[in-house]
């Protein structure tokens, strides 16, 4: 299923300003400032910032998440410039073209794996999204549609009937990866999709996140505090720090000739031999610790 014309940039963001609100004794906090950015269709862009660099705001907001009504805690908003996704503006944006934003995007969000419904099967997590946009979908289809999901990300379909906890870390991200993908988005927003997974099966995941957009050709938003992980998935990178992109472009362009010292310390602690280029280094880099927290104060 295929959502919006080709030619429409999937994400196309200009000067983006994002703010939290004031909230009790905090005072408004600025997460985002003066973000830049277009992806084209079929491409796939990483975010690469440590915690707290407005990474997991932009995911929220470019997903369409944050204007849901039932959204918890604080809402960020966008108080300056524009930001345009599948062709839908998202200043002011109206409740049936924000139901038709949220259908072309699939959101795995950092914590995904973490917080699948522990009453539910893994038949019924999956489904859940197509159930609550309409609960008279015919069950025959929707069960073909969920086993079609589960197979296509590797899983057993015997999973289909258990449940999150009996699973590991890696089957369970997988899950959320299925229910993320159950329409068929024009565009994946995956934020740190390999947080939570135990390492021997990270590099799986990732992989299997190529995999997919290369069979079903849809855009992608992947956010990562670990350079390896966008190494392995993305065509480009966009460096974060402190709300503002500070790099962008290739790995290897964006940390051969840093103009922000903030990158040209990430470069710096790559420390390639002379004669290596950058790239071949990457894979032992982390930029600082995720945190499971959001809003002021606390925006990753």
């Amino acid at each position: 299923m295929r959502h919006g014309a080709a030619s429409v940039f999937p994400i196309q963001t200009s000067d983006l300003t994002i703010e939290y609100p004031p909230h009790g004794a905090s005072p408004a906090f600025v997460a985002v400032h003066g973000f830049t950015l277009r992806i084209a269709p079929g491409e796939v862009v990483g975010l690469l910032g440590e915690s707290g660099s407005g990474k997991s705001t932009l995911a929220r907001v470019l997903s369409g998440d944050a204007f849901v009504s039932d959204a918890a805690g604080i809402r960020p908003q966008i108080t300056g410039g524009e930001a345009t996704v599948l062709g839908f503006g998202l200043r002011r944006i109206s409740k049936r073209k924000l139901g038709r934003l949220t259908f072309g995007v699939g959101l795995l969000a950092q914590d995904a794996a973490d917080t699948l419904p522990s009453t539910m099967t893994v038949a019924e997590i999956v489904a859940e999204p197509v159930l609550e946009r309409d609960r008279r979908y015919n069950r025959r289809a929707l069960g073909a549609r969920v086993a079609t999901m589960i197979d296509a990300v590797r899983l057993p379909l015997a999973v289909l009937g258990q449940y999150p906890y009996q699973l590991s870390s890696g089957q369970r991200q997988r899950v959320a990866l299925a229910r993320a993908l159950v329409f068929g988005p024009a565009l994946l927003i995956a934020d740190e999709p390999t947080a939570g997974v135990d390492v021997l099966v990270r590099d799986a995941v990732i992989d299997l996140i190529s995999e997919l957009q290369q069979e079903r050709s849809f855009s992608a938003l992947v956010i990562s505090h670990d350079l390896a992980v966008l190494q392995r998935v993305t065509s480009r990178i966009g460096v974060m720090h402190q709300g503002v992109l500070v790099g962008l472009g290739t790995i290897d362009d964006v940390f051969r000739d840093p103009w922000h010292p903030y990158v040209r310390g990430l470069a710096a602690a790559l420390q390639p031999p002379a004669d290596t280029a950058v790239v071949d280094d990457v894979a032992s880099v982390k930029i600082g610790n995720i945190s499971d927290e959001t809003g002021p104060g606390a925006v990753k």
